[in-house]
C-alpha cells in the first residue's frame, strides 16, 4: 500500500490524468487517423475497432482475478507499458492482421489500467478531499486533451506524447514506502452497482452517439472542435464541470451530478440534430461529459457499498466492460447508422438515470426536487424558443464538399484569394473579382498561407491528382507537411471534397495560358543550373509518377488520363524531338513549371526559377537518349 500519511494526493490526480489524455488523445483520435493513413476503412476498420473492444472487454472483467500479480502497483506499471507499446507500435507501417493484433493490445491494455485504477483509488488518492481530487485529474485530463497544439498534432506526435506519458504514469505508480492501509471516509452518498451499471451505460451510450456524430459531420465539427476559441472553452468547462461533480459528491448529492450530466448530454444530442445550434450544443456537451466522468471514476472506490478491494474490483470490471466499453460500442454503431439519437432512446435513457435520483431525492431532498424540476422546463422553453430546423433541399456534391473543406480546417493551411500584382498572378492564376469573393457564404479567403493558394485548383489539378494528394501528400508532392487526409475516402466525404476543389476555377483560362507559354526561366537560373539539385528535386518531386517502378504510377496507372511520360525512354507526346535545344529547355522548363493541362500532370508553381532550371537539366539529361515522338 502507499504511504498517505499527510498525502495531498497529487499522484492520484496525475495517474487520472494521464490515463484520460492516453485514452482521449491516442486511442480515440491518434490510433484511428493512423488506420486512415493506412488506407484501412470500411468493413476492415470495424473489425480492428471491434478487436479493441474485445481486448477492453475481456481485460476489464479479468483485470480484478489477476492473483499471480497481487501488487496494483506492478498491474498498473505493466497496464501503462503495454499502452506505451501501443502507441509506439502504431507509428509502424502495419498491415490488417498486426492492426488487429495491436487494437486488442490497446483495448486490453486500457481495461487493465483503468479498472486497476479506479478500483485502487483510495490508494493513491490521499486522506484530504480525495473526491476534489478525483475531479481535479478528470477535469486535468479532459482540459490537456482539449490545448490546441495537442488535439490538432499529427497522430505520429499524438502516440509519441501518449508514450511518454504512460512512462510518466510509470513513474507515479511508484510505491515510496509500506505502510498499513487507512480507510478513507466515504463522504459522499451511495448508490447501488446495478443502478450504477445501467445509469453509467446510459450515459456513455449518449456521450459516444453525440461524440461520433460531431466527428463526422464537418459542420458540427466546424461549430464545436474547430479553432483555438472553442478547444479552450471546451477545456474550460470540462475543468470547471469536474470540479463541480466531485464537490457535489463531497457533500453527498450524487443526484445532482447524474442528473445534471444527463440533461446536458440529451439537450446536446438534441441540439446536434440542426448544425445551426452546434455552438450551443458545444457548451453542454462537454458538461454533461465531465459531470458523470467524475462518477464513472470515483464509483468503485468512493460511491459503491462494497467492502471489500475484491468487491470493488469486480463491479469495476463490469462498469467498465458493460458501460464503458460495449455502452461506447453501442454509442459509435447508434450515430454511425442513424445520424443522430433519435427522441425515444433519450426518454428511455433519462428514465434509467433520472427515476431512481428521483426516488432517492424525493425522500428528503424537497429542494433538489424543486432545482432539477425548474432546470428542466428551462431547458424545454429555451428548446422550444431556439428557430427551428428548416427543411432544405439535398446539398450537391460540391456543395458538401465545401463543408469539409471549412469542417476539416483547410482554411488554415491554403488561402482562395490571388493577390494582385504579385507572383501570384503568374502561379496561382486570374484574380479573383472581390464582389465574387464576398458573395461567399462564408468567404473562404483564408489568413495565412501554409499551403498553395486554392482558388484556380480545378484548372491547375485534375481530381485524379486532387485524390492522390489528398490520401498521401508527401508521396505526391515531395516533402509536404501537410497531413493525410485518406480517412475522408472511408465515407462520401472524400470524393466530395474533391469534386469542391475541381470545381474551384475561374472559367477564363486563356489568358492565363497565354502568359505560361511566354515564361521561361531567367537567363541567370539556366546559367548556374546545378544537375545534381536537379537530381534531388527529381528524387522528390518527379519519380514517383516518371519512374518504371514509382509508386503513385503503379497505384494510379489504370486511371491516369495517359500514362505519365517515363523521362528515361519516353515517349515525349508534348516535347518534340525535331525541336532544337534551346526549345527543349524552354518547354521543360514550362511543363515542369505549369503542368500539362488537361492532363493529370500537375506543374510545381512554388519550385524557384533557379530548382526550375537545375529540374530541365536533369530531365534533358535524362531525356537525351529517349525515343521522341510527335
Amino acid at each position: 500500500m502507499i504511504d498517505r500519511r499527510g498525502s495531498s494526493g497529487w499522484r492520484g490526480v496525475a495517474l487520472v490524468a494521464v490515463t484520460y489524455v492516453y485514452f482521449l488523445i491516442f486511442a480515440q483520435f491518434a490510433f484511428l487517423s493512423r488506420l486512415a493513413e493506412l488506407n484501412l476503412g470500411g468493413a476492415s476498420l470495424k473489425i480492428v475497432l471491434a478487436a479493441m473492444a474485445a481486448g477492453g472487454v475481456i481485460f476489464s472483467l479479468l483485470a480484478p482475478r489477476v492473483d499471480f500479480i497481487p501488487s496494483p502497483t506492478h498491474r498498473l506499471r505493466i497496464a501503462f507499458a503495454a499502452c506505451a507499446v501501443g502507441a509506439l507500435l502504431c507509428l509502424l507501417p502495419l498491415g490488417i492482421v498486426a492492426d488487429l493484433g495491436l487494437s486488442f493490445l490497446i483495448g486490453a491494455a486500457l481495461g487493465v489500467l483503468t479498472v486497476t485504477l479506479v478500483t485502487h483509488l483510495r490508494e493513491w488518492m490521499g486522506d484530504r478531499n480525495p473526491l476534489l481530487n478525483v475531479g481535479l485529474g478528470t477535469g486535468i485530463g479532459y482540459f490537456v486533451c482539449n490545448i490546441p497544439h495537442l488535439f490538432a498534432a499529427t497522430p505520429q506526435d499524438q502516440a509519441i506524447i501518449a508514450a511518454s506519458l504512460c512512462l510518466v504514469g510509470i513513474a507515479l505508480a511508484s510505491t515510496p514506502s509500506e505502510s498499513s492501509p487507512t480507510r478513507v471516509p466515504t463522504e459522499s452518498s451511495q448508490f447501488s452497482f446495478l443502478r450504477a451499471l445501467a445509469t453509467f451505460a446510459a450515459l456513455v451510450w449518449l456521450d459516444s452517439a453525440a461524440f461520433f456524430i460531431i466527428q463526422h459531420s464537418p459542420a458540427l465539427k466546424a461549430g464545436t472542435w474547430q479553432g483555438s476559441a472553442h478547444l479552450w472553452t471546451n477545456a474550460s468547462l470540462h475543468l470547471i464541470a469536474a470540479i463541480g461533480a466531485a464537490w457535489l459528491l463531497q457533500h453527498r448529492r450524487s443526484g445532482l451530478v447524474l442528473s445534471p450530466a444527463f440533461a446536458a448530454l440529451g439537450f446536446a444530442c438534441f441540439l446536434l440534430r440542426n448544425p445551426a445550434l452546434a455552438l450551443p450544443a458545444s457548451l453542454f456537451y462537454p458538461v454533461g461529459v465531465s459531470l458523470y466522468s467524475v462518477a464513472l471514476v470515483a464509483y468503485p472506490s468512493f460511491l459503491t457499498s462494497a467492502t471489500t478491494t475484491r468487491e470493488r474490483g469486480i463491479q469495476a470490471g463490469w462498469i467498465y466492460a458493460g458501460a464503458g466499453w460495449m455502452g461506447s460500442a453501442l454509442g459509435i454503431g447508434m450515430g454511425q447508422n442513424l445520424g443522430h439519437v433519435p427522441t425515444l432512446f433519450v426518454v428511455v435513457a433519462g428514465s434509467v438515470v433520472l427515476i431512481p435520483a428521483f426516488l432517492q431525492l424525493s425522500q428528503s431532498r424537497t429542494r433538489e426536487i424543486i432545482a432539477l424540476s425548474i432546470s428542466f422546463t428551462v431547458a424545454s422553453v429555451i428548446y422550444c424558443l431556439l428557430p427551428a430546423r428548416s427543411e432544405t433541399p439535398a446539398l450537391s456534391e460540391i456543395e458538401r464538399g465545401r463543408r469539409v473543406y471549412i469542417g476539416e480546417g483547410c482554411i488554415h493551411c491554403h488561402s482562395q484569394y490571388v493577390r494582385p500584382n504579385s507572383p501570384d498572378v503568374l502561379m496561382w492564376g486570374p484574380v479573383q473579382d472581390l464582389q465574387q469573393v464576398h458573395a461567399q457564404q462564408p468567404p473562404l479567403i483564408g489568413n495565412r498561407r501554409q499551403g498553395p493558394d486554392l482558388t484556380q485548383v480545378g484548372t491547375r489539378r485534375s481530381p485524379l491528382w486532387l485524390r492522390a494528394h489528398l490520401i498521401d501528400p508527401p508521396e505526391i508532392s515531395g516533402g509536404s507537411i501537410m497531413p493525410s487526409f485518406a480517412f475522408l475516402f472511408g465515407d462520401q466525404r472524400g470524393d466530395d471534397l474533391v469534386a469542391y476543389l475541381a470545381s474551384l476555377h475561374s472559367g477564363d483560362t486563356q489568358q492565363q495560358f497565354a502568359m505560361e507559354q511566354e515564361w521561361q526561366p531567367a537567363a541567370s537560373a539556366l546559367a548556374h543550373a546545378d544537375l545534381e539539385e536537379g537530381g534531388i528535386i527529381y528524387q522528390h518531386q518527379c519519380d514517383t509518377c516518371h519512374d518504371a517502378n514509382g509508386r503513385a504510377r503503379l497505384q494510379y496507372l489504370s486511371q491516369f488520363k495517359q500514362p505519365p511520360a517515363n523521362l528515361v525512354i519516353g515517349p515525349f507526346q508534348y516535347l518534340p524531338s525535331a525541336a532544337s535545344s534551346a526549345d527543349r529547355t524552354a518547354q521543360f522548363s514550362r511543363i515542369s513549371k505549369f503542368g500539362i493541362h488537361g492532363t493529370d500532370m500537375a506543374g510545381h508553381e512554388y519550385l524557384s526559377d533557379q530548382q526550375i532550371a537545375s529540374l530541365t537539366l536533369f530531365l534533358m539529361k535524362q531525356s537525351s537518349t529517349a525515343v521522341h515522338h510527335p
